[in-house]
């Protein structure tokens, strides 16, 4: 049985102390403990018929929820944990080690979605779109379009307001993730093209259960990793939303965006470390056992070397994720820190997985075994939330501006 994370079993003070070399407080060795026993126990034995049938993980998010991991930053008063952004690190990067859709769609969620309504949400805009549904539900993050990904500016998602202050949404957002069950969500429109970044513009959009007239999903993408979450277009056509569901301020939706984006890359870092520290795992599990040229892989130079070194990788990215949560829960702003841990640990990910096929070798390349789904799993951290070129971009820029 597993104990409910609350503020009343980790204290506020502990979880806001900064942290010595990557060393972790007693309270947070507490929430690495649960999640890595519930990804032990619920996720590594579901997680290859997951990925197999492409199947939403409804049962183990039910079960997150009641252990207060679907809305880990958020306040108790709105069902949540109140923990801080290291704490939801830590919850995403053990569940997915166990499995990556679930830690996606608890990544996403969390950083995109509760995070953000929380940290900017009203009290009145929190109890409709935190009280009004049950802890399991997903809220969805719609930003993106097909032309105009990295380049938000090119958004064509227009909002016009009405003659009674409420306004009127058009367009089609894509890649939403979990856009298929999720209830709510946050959704970017643009007040006037012409205003470019100035008028883009955040609201709240309660989906009513899937009812909400003129609001259609688009078919589920069928994607090469994470095929446990869903991932498909929200289709907009006249949609009525209420002028007190603009979330911060009109035109302030660019800003918000950007902001919650550095929470976001910490949230797919996680994931990344995750996946990393399964491959890890898995390769010296399996050197161990395996016999060749009269020993086991394990006492070959060759393996020892690559082992070494996925190690020393994974461990660069966990303390440069750790960092960057740690900036952030001392009200620094991240931007910096948050892109080198995505890019480092997208770039490790995949490098960790690559190295877990090879020790593995024939073994690596098929189903049997999870080597090949962890590098499924992998590439996806190095593209959402912003490609690692992106990534690269946004770390010389401030860089650049520090030394000015």
């Amino acid at each position: 049985m597993f104990r409910k994370l609350s503020t009343a079993t980790i204290s506020r003070s502990s979880l806001m102390r900064s942290f010595s070399v990557g060393e972790l407080s007693k309270d947070h060795q507490e929430v690495q403990q649960l999640c890595r026993q519930f990804s032990e126990r619920e996720l590594k034995p579901a997680a290859s018929a997951i990925d197999r049938e492409g199947s939403f993980p409804a049962a183990a998010i039910a079960k997150l929820a009641e252990l207060g991991l679907m809305r880990v930053t958020v306040s108790p008063k709105y069902g949540g944990s109140g923990l801080d952004m290291l704490s939801l690190s830590l919850v995403v990067e053990e569940l997915s080690r166990g499995c990556g859709s679930t830690g996606s769609i608890v990544s996403i969620h969390n950083c995109l979605y509760a995070n953000l309504l929380h940290r900017l949400g009203t009290d009145e805009q929190q109890e409709r779109f935190f009280n009004k549904y049950e802890k399991q539900t997903i809220g969805a993050f719609a930003l993106s379009e097909a032309d105009a990904g990295s380049d938000v500016a090119a958004m064509s998602t227009r909002a016009v307001q009405d003659t009674d202050g409420s306004w009127i949404l058009n367009g089609t957002k894509a890649w939403v993730t979990s856009g298929i069950e999720a209830v709510a969500g946050i959704v970017f429109a643009t007040v006037d093209p012409a205003l470019k970044y100035k008028g883009i513009t955040a609201f709240l959009v309660d989906f009513d259960g899937g009812n909400l007239a003129g609001l259609h999903r688009g078919r589920p993408e069928e994607k090469l990793g994470i095929r446990g979450t869903s991932t498909c277009d929200l289709i907009l056509e006249s949609v009525h939303v209420p002028a007190a569901n603009v979330l911060g301020t009109v035109g302030g939706g660019m800003r918000i965006a950007m902001e919650q984006l550095d929470r976001a890359r910490i949230g797919i870092a996680s994931q990344a470390l995750g996946i990393s520290q399964a491959a890890l795992e898995t390769a010296i599990e399996y050197a161990k056992q395996r016999t060749a040229f009269g020993g086991t892989l394990i006492d070959l130079p060759a393996v020892r070397t690559r082992i070494a070194e996925m190690a020393t990788k994974i461990e660069m990215t966990r303390l440069l994720v750790r960092k960057a949560a740690g900036e952030l829960d001392r009200g620094l702003r991240a931007t910096k820190a948050c892109s080198m841990a995505k890019w480092v640990a997208g770039e490790t990910a995949t490098y960790a997985a690559h190295g877990c096929q090879q020790i593995l070798g024939g073994m690596g390349y098929v189903k049997n075994l999870p080597a090949e789904r962890y590098y499924r799993d992998a590439r996806i951290t190095e593209i959402y939330g912003g490609v690692t070129d992106v990534q690269k971009s946004i770390v010389a820029d401030q860089v650049i501006r520090e030394l000015k």
